[in-house]
């Protein structure tokens, strides 16, 4: 009996789309745009208004449809890397049109840089990031915890590479230092310089999986990822001999498949990392301040000067380090600035919804009253 060649072709396409990262939880909400004639797709590069899709048939590039555009809530709405999209395929095989974008299971987000109110997404559907850092002179513990509390918020799982041990005096402290964060976060320690160095990453990338790469500029995520793609694609540059500092080296997003079925998504470094919304992902991120929290008197507890704070006498008998309190303070603080803000904007939307209305109503009162005259 042999078997129906449509069947072959849909089993194919399904093998093609599950090397991409698809499956169920994308599938379901796609049926909708199946019935409509469009297919899935996932996004490699943005290219401003351009977008370069993988699909089971190859790549393709693609524009964004009018009407979702027009839909969009905003900038975040959009397609950014990552995503999986329903496209509409155009008159040749390799354009198309992106008429919608499923639902993210994953997302990594911060503040755009220079609004305090938007929201910019880096990457999407992420099943793990790895948080690179370099073991050099930009070695920064409090930058560290900034990332995993965005990391937390993102969905994702984390796994923290100390890249560059070859040029770090005292490893171990390092590593001890960073467990100290993240206790039940899994950490390696490489120099991705040493050939074989990253083997160990390579348990964190199974087929079908996509692990996005975050950090500074310079702490090696090209080089990383070059190591686990067996040549070098992305470019890299050493970094500044007068002051150690990284040099911008990826300018963009990218999605890359790996020889053995996993994905990578590159980005850019981050000088800064302003953080998005911080009210679980901080306290994950800071479970031993909210255990110690759980203990003090005050249930609402500022954690300032109010009597029987388990938190400051924890800093006082140096339980809890004064520079890890401190970072957890800043970032508490920037949290509240930043939901104040959106809250403030929310209003003055409402308000600039809600006057044209009220002057309608009273127009078509003054008019009633009018025509009763």
């Amino acid at each position: 009996m042999t078997s129906d060649p449509d069947d072959r072709a849909d089993r194919t396409v399904s093998v093609m789309l599950e090397t991409l990262g698809w499956n169920q939880r994308f599938a379901e909400p796609f049926r909708p745009h199946a019935a409509e004639g469009l297919r899935p797709a996932r996004v490699a590069v943005t290219h401003n208004y351009l977008y370069q899709l993988y699909t089971a048939s190859g790549d393709v590039m693609a524009e964004v449809a009018g009407r979702l555009r027009h839909r969009a809530a905003g900038a975040d709405a959009m397609p950014v890397v990552g995503d999986w999209v329903a496209i509409r395929p155009g008159e040749t095989d390799d354009k198309a049109t992106i008429e919608a974008v499923l639902p993210r299971h994953s997302c990594f987000s911060r503040k755009a840089a220079g609004e305090p109110t938007r929201r910019q997404v880096v990457a999407a559907n992420i099943d793990t990031v790895f948080l690179v850092c370099g073991l050099d002179e930009e070695f920064n513990l409090r930058r560290i915890e900034r990332y995993l509390v965005a990391i937390c918020d993102s969905g994702a799982a984390t796994v923290i590479v100390l890249n560059k041990a070859d040029v770090c005096a005292d490893v171990d402290a390092a590593r001890t230092a960073v467990i100290a964060l993240a206790p039940d976060t899994p950490i390696h320690v490489l120099s991705c310089l040493e050939h074989g160095s990253t083997d160990m990453l390579k348990p964190h990338i199974g087929p079908g999986t996509t692990v996005a790469l975050i950090g500074s500029s310079g702490v090696g995520k090209s080089t990383i990822i070059n190591r686990l793609l067996g040549a070098d694609r992305q470019r890299t540059r050493p970094i500044r001999s007068r002051d150690g500092r990284g040099r911008h080296t990826t300018t963009q997003r990218e999605l890359i498949q790996l020889p053995d079925g996993g994905l990578l998504i590159d980005t850019p470094g981050m000088r800064e990392l302003q953080l998005w919304d911080t009210t679980a992902s901080l306290d994950d991120a800071f479970e031993d301040i909210e255990a110690l929290a759980a203990h003090c008197r005050f249930r609402d507890c500022a954690h300032d000067q109010e009597p029987g704070c388990s938190v400051r006498a924890a800093v006082d008998d140096g339980r809890l380090a004064a520079s890890r309190f401190d970072n957890y303070r800043k970032l508490q603080s920037e949290g509240d600035l930043l939901r104040q803000r959106r809250e403030g904007l929310a209003r003055l939307e409402e308000q600039r919804r809600v006057t044209p209305e009220h002057r309608t109503m009273r127009s078509m009162r003054h008019n009633r009253m009018t025509d009763g005259k």
